[in-house]
C-alpha cells in the first residue's frame, strides 16, 4: 500500500511541476485593453451574421422567429452609450414591424447582411435575446 501511494504522490507531484509554470505563464499575460467599438447613430449601416431564434411571445405565449445580427462592439448615442459594457453591444435583435420585414429576412439566416439603422436603444426588457435593440430598419442591397 505504501508503494501504490508513493507512486501516486510522485505522479501528483510531476503533474504540479509541469502545471504550475504554464499557470504562472497565463496569469502574466494581461488582456489587451478593449477600447470602445466605433459610434453607431441613425442612418449608419450595420454589417453582420443574421441569426434567428424561436422565443415565446410574451403577450399570447405562440413561439416566434426573433431575428439578430452579430457584429463588431458599436457605441449606441447618448443616452444609452456602452449599455452597461466594456465595448459596446456586439448583438443587435432586429424587431420586424410586419410578416413583410420577417419573410424578408427569413431568406437571409446564416449569411452576411446589411441594415440601416433608424431607431436602437440598449436592451431592457427580460425577453430580449440580444444586448441592443434595433426598433426601426431597412435592408440594405449589396452591389
Amino acid at each position: 500500500m505504501t508503494k501504490r501511494f508513493a507512486k501516486r504522490l510522485a505522479l501528483v507531484a510531476t503533474m504540479m511541476t509541469l502545471v504550475t509554470p504554464a499557470l504562472s505563464a497565463q496569469q502574466d499575460e494581461a488582456p489587451p485593453p478593449s477600447k470602445p467599438g466605433k459610434p453607431i447613430n441613425a442612418g449608419d449601416v450595420l454589417s453582420g451574421e443574421l441569426n434567428t431564434m424561436r422565443v415565446r411571445d410574451v403577450k399570447n405565449g405562440k413561439k416566434v422567429a426573433t431575428y439578430q445580427i452579430t457584429s463588431e462592439p458599436r457605441r449606441l448615442p447618448a443616452p444609452s452609450g456602452l449599455c452597461n459594457l466594456e465595448t459596446g453591444p456586439e448583438t443587435f435583435q432586429l424587431v420586424t414591424s410586419s410578416d413583410a420585414q420577417a419573410a424578408q429576412l427569413k431568406s437571409f439566416v446564416g449569411k452576411e447582411i446589411s441594415v440601416k439603422v433608424d431607431e436602437v436603444t440598449c436592451a431592457s426588457d427580460p425577453g430580449q435575446m440580444s444586448e441592443a435593440v434595433i426598433t426601426k430598419w431597412s435592408l440594405v442591397k449589396k452591389q
